[in-house]
């Protein structure tokens, strides 16, 4: 019997998977690959969090269902680290709700909040779910270019076709924006919030790279906008800020009607996080705070390792503000290649994995994206394998 199955079919196969072959293959062949290709966070959760999740998990108690919204105790420690880090109040009991990481979040939210058919605003390029939960949920897109920088993207939100068949459903949004590292200042935010408002969609803004900021750059919430909780709602994962990325912790908060959305869609799929997790996320969001700078420092030294040496390599790359990666375009005497065809060079020849931009997007092809996922002494040596190869 010959199945078909229309959405896998939707779907396209994974550009990555075609570097993760191409990699293992080489390392069964004994060669030593430098992985800078996932965004994987390597740093180790802070040991506060890891003994009170060990503690909690020797409860019995905390073996039964949980949750699926999170539990009570989780939801007003968000709401609090939104009253410390933005000064926005968010109401644990109607505004937040705690998910298992930002990725099944945002899937399950686009999902109970449109009907195929709808037509949803993405970032081109874009982190893969970004894009493909719209895919999955039988949506159309309407791409919005993002890799020129914030006046750009504004100046082509603002001139959308807002006519009627055109009218969006939703509008996705991430700053720091993987994988481009584009950061944009509060005021972008209070017009994108103006747009939604007239054009009534609602906005997702994913700010999984909230506190990974360098050179006195602070990323803003949507959310501090005058108004914001009317037309949007925010993602958090703890992936990153507290080397969470493992424990599949997240949680979203704002416009109460998308909360109550995502929480109903939830209540039928799963039954919250393992308690133990959950209770060891209030140590990390209400004790943690002071972790955060020791773990960025470490990615801006490997930020400032990887910029220097490209640069010494004749790779004039822009030093990004935000996120935990590095956003290079193909040197030109490679840009014909394409990205996906740079990336496998840079394997062979190098000894060096990266993402190929075109995974996030047809606007992506032509840049990589490296992670800075490996520490200092192995990016100092896949910087001498960059130059080897480069200077050949």
């Amino acid at each position: 019997m010959d199945y078909r199955f229309p959405l896998i079919e939707k779907l396209p196969p994974y550009v990555f998977a075609v570097i993760n072959h191409l990699k293992m293959e080489a390392r069964h062949r004994g060669e030593d690959i430098i992985d800078l290709g996932m965004g994987n966070p390597d740093l180790p959760t802070p040991d506060p969090i890891v003994d009170k999740l060990i503690e909690a998990a020797r409860n019995p108690k905390n073996h039964r269902y949980s949750a699926s919204r999170g539990i009570p105790n989780l939801r007003v420690e968000i709401s609090r680290w939104y009253a410390r880090r933005y000064n926005v109040e968010i109401d644990p009991e109607t505004e937040a709700i705690a998910t298992m990481g930002a990725k099944e979040g945002f899937s399950h939210l686009v999902m109970a909040l449109v009907e195929p058919g709808d037509k949803v605003i993405v970032p081109d390029p874009s982190y893969p779910i970004h894009s493909f939960a719209a895919t999955i949920a039988s949506c159309e897109l309407i791409k919005l270019p993002i890799i020129e920088g914030p006046e750009a993207t504004m100046d082509a939100l603002r001139r959308l076709d807002y006519s009627r068949l055109q009218q969006p459903k939703l509008l996705v949004l991430s700053f720091p924006h993987n994988p481009t590292t584009v950061c944009v200042e509060k005021e972008f935010f209070e017009e994108a919030v103006a747009i939604a408002r007239e054009r009534g969609y609602l906005i997702i803004h994913d700010l999984a790279y909230a506190d990974l900021t360098f050179d006195g750059y602070q990323a803003p919430s949507i959310l501090q906008v005058k108004g914001a909780k009317d037309v949007a709602v925010e993602m958090f994962s703890m992936s990153k800020s507290y080397s969470m990325a493992g424990w599949r912790m997240g949680f979203c908060v704002g416009n109460r009607q998308a909360v109550a959305a995502l929480t109903r869609i939830k209540s039928y799929l799963d039954y919250g996080m393992f308690q133990p997790i959950q209770i060891a996320g209030i140590i990390a969001l209400r004790d943690c705070d002071h972790v955060v700078p020791e773990i960025v420092e470490v990615y801006r030294k490997r930020r400032d390792m990887l910029i220097k040496g490209l640069k010494s390599a004749g790779w004039d790359v822009p030093s990004p503000k935000g996120t935990m990666f590095v956003w290079a375009k193909v040197p030109d005497q490679f840009a014909k290649l394409g990205s996906l065809e740079f990336a496998k060079l840079l394997i062979k020849n190098a000894g060096v994995a990266v993402s190929p931009g075109v995974g996030f997007g047809e606007r992506g092809d032509g840049y990589v994206r490296f992670a800075l996922v490996e520490n200092e002494q192995r990016i100092a040596q896949a910087i001498r394998g960059i130059k080897m190869f480069l200077n050949d």
